[in-house]
């Protein structure tokens, strides 16, 4: 026999034995996604109690989740939680019948195709700068790489590239950001406030990193020219992991970090991004590199490295897993060394060098013999070659440089050996007197000191003289110099960051912060290296001084709102014109110069005759 008490909640069971047994009904999947309105302190919250099982004490509890508010007409208001769910996650929410659910429609995944009418107050505000960067992030694709990596969640998409865009059209911080949304119109249409912001890239994980640099990776051809190279940046915050003195190189007496980038020679534009801590080797962080380059599948890409990277460790490492490189190495390190020795005494030029007339600069190639012990043999490189230069010119400046420059350290010692003062520190001997060998008494000041005829005697040796390695690669020496000066791009491209996106201080405290900052900074990047490239390859460069300028140009067109109509976008006029034509954007429709009459008809003047009207056809 079967007695429901509160039909919805218990089930009583009467056996034969007459022993009453009480259960509860087991709970559906749909009713831990059943929003209830839960009032808590006056305020009125659309929440769901999934159950969740307590880990210290084994026993389920509900959990309150909530995704936004509802005011007294029970309309439904979003909050960040629903608005960066995924789609799949948003569509299990049931609602109770009743509820206003209008402001759902709004959100930029439930628009509908052409120009919605506004359903906010009057605006006029500034958009041209947008529409420029929101064309370009559709031609890199960046935006529909971040459509994937986010599950086609738009509106946080939006966010994202609300805030990419946000420091390189105003060069202010993003403390500054929500008073700005009443100028400039933005992807988003949310006000992001500091605390959106914060919770935003709070919420962005090393899963959304890798997954869009597997997205970039897609993009990356075979035989890209990819630049390694890493630049420091100082840090407010004092909480980071990765923050150390190091050596800045701005002079700030700021804790810093090390950024690295890989940075495409022919799609001009950033594909992959790390940081280290500040005072980490560049050495030493290029097998971390290479691993998520290799995690996120890139293709064979050609690495050009500079003088930083070199070590026995790297070039063993890329002989041993078949990658292609260029990499500048220091002249007195022993393969160069050794054939700069073998000139012996020359004079304007070493013998057996050609003359490279497009670079300015002698040249020789030498084939490397050059074996790797593995766990099974050995392994040999291959094409492994040193493409060494000489310029007669750099070696006279640098010749002279170094005798001036060991003068000046005699000089300077004589002084405190005459003042009878202390020697100073280890450190201080070893950097900045390098040319000589200084011998201190035991009360510390300076005993004797003389030249080091051997550093001294190296120096004068490789003085012009400059080389590089490539491997698995088929260039000359011209050809591998022409490959390695396209890096000066990427010097550019750190410029670019510290300067035109606002970003040479990290202003964030927490690393999950941190990891959300880098993610949207790379985006911005992406956007800003790709208009800085055009500019600079196309006529745009005659027109406007810098691709900032650009940005300048496109600023005055502005998007005019009005409640219950249709958005109006200003006319493009000028070198508005002109940008959009360079980069290939179609000018919005309506924006247009020029007007044809709509108007049917006949056209003026006497109608053309007929001219088989006067022939006659005959047998």
């Amino acid at each position: 026999m079967l007695f429901l008490h509160d039909s919805s909640l218990i089930a009583t069971f009467v056996t034969a034995k007459d022993k009453i047994v009480t259960m509860a009904r087991p709970i559906s999947a749909e009713t831990a996604n059943k929003v209830t309105l839960h009032i808590n302190g006056g305020y009125r919250y659309a929440s769901t109690r999934p159950r969740v099982v307590n880990e210290a004490t084994g026993k389920n509890t509900n959990k309150s989740i909530h995704w936004g508010t509802v005011t007294e007409d029970m309309r439904f208001i979003p909050n960040q939680r629903y608005i960066y769910a995924s789609p799949e996650e948003r569509s299990k929410l049931v609602f109770p019948e009743g509820w206003d659910l209008s402001e759902i429609k709004k959100l930029s995944a439930n628009r509908g195709p052409g120009r919605p009418p506004s359903d906010e107050d009057d605006k006029n505000r500034l958009y041209g700068a947008t529409w420029l960067l929101e064309q370009i992030a559709d031609k890199t694709g960046i935006r529909q790489d971040l459509e994937e990596v986010f599950d086609g969640n738009k509106d946080m998409v939006d966010d994202i590239m609300t805030l990419a865009m946000f420091p390189y059209m105003t060069n202010f911080s993003y403390s500054r950001l929500s008073r700005h949304q009443e100028v400039y119109k933005f992807p988003t249409s949310r006000l992001l406030t500091p605390g959106d912001i914060t919770r935003l890239t709070q919420g962005i994980k090393e899963c959304h990193r890798m997954k869009l640099l597997r997205l970039r990776a897609g993009r990356v051809g075979k035989d890209e020219l990819c630049a390694v190279d890493s630049t420091s940046r100082s840090a407010y915050g004092s909480s980071l992991a990765d923050i150390r003195w190091g050596h800045n190189k701005e002079g700030m007496p700021l804790e810093q970090t090390d950024e690295v980038v890989v940075y495409t020679l022919n799609q001009h534009m950033p594909i992959y991004y790390r940081t280290f801590p500040g005072n980490i080797p560049d050495s030493r962080t290029m097998d971390v590199i290479t691993t998520d380059i290799d995690h996120a599948d890139f293709p064979d890409v050609i690495f050009i490295t500079d003088r930083g990277y070199m070590s026995t460790k790297v070039l063993e490492d890329f002989i041993l897993k078949d990658r292609r490189a260029i990499m500048a190495v220091k002249v007195n390190q022993k393969i160069p060394l050794e054939k700069i020795r073998a000139f012996g005494q020359f004079g304007a030029k070493p013998d057996g060098m050609e003359f490279d007339a497009e670079n300015k600069v002698y040249c020789k190639q030498y084939d490397i013999d050059y074996e790797v012990k593995t766990q099974t043999g050995t392994k040999k490189a291959d094409r492994l070659r040193l493409n060494l230069f000489f310029d007669p010119t750099v070696r006279g400046d640098k010749v002279m440089c170094t005798e001036m420059k060991l003068q000046g350290q005699k000089k300077a010692l004589e002084e405190l050996q005459a003042a009878g003062e202390p020697a100073p520190d280890a450190d201080t001997l070893r950097k900045d007197y390098d040319l000589l060998i200084v011998e201190v008494d035991e009360a510390g000041k300076i005993k004797s000191f003389k030249p080091d005829k051997e550093k001294f005697d190296e120096t004068i040796l490789t003085a012009g003289f400059f080389a590089s390695l490539t491997l698995k690669l088929d260039m000359t020496a011209p050809q591998a110099m022409d490959a390695y000066q396209l890096r000066d791009e990427q010097e550019k491209y750190y410029q670019q960051m510290k300067s035109e996106v606002a970003s040479d201080r990290q202003r964030n405290w927490s690393e999950d912060g941190k990891t959300g900052r880098l993610f949207i900074l790379f985006v911005s990047l992406i956007l800003t290296s790709y208009l800085r490239h055009i500019w600079k390859t196309t006529p745009l460069k005659k027109l406007f001084p810098s691709s900032l300028d650009i940005i300048d140009e496109m600023r005055s067109i502005r998007c005019i709102e009005h409640k219950g109509h249709a958005k109006k976008i200003t006319p493009f006029v000028g070198g508005q014109l002109e940008i959009c034509k360079v980069f290939g954007f179609e000018v919005p429709k309506g924006c247009e110069p020029g007007y044809k009459s709509r108007k049917a008809g006949r056209k003026r003047g006497r109608p053309r005759k007929n001219p088989e009207a006067n022939i006659v056809v005959t047998k």
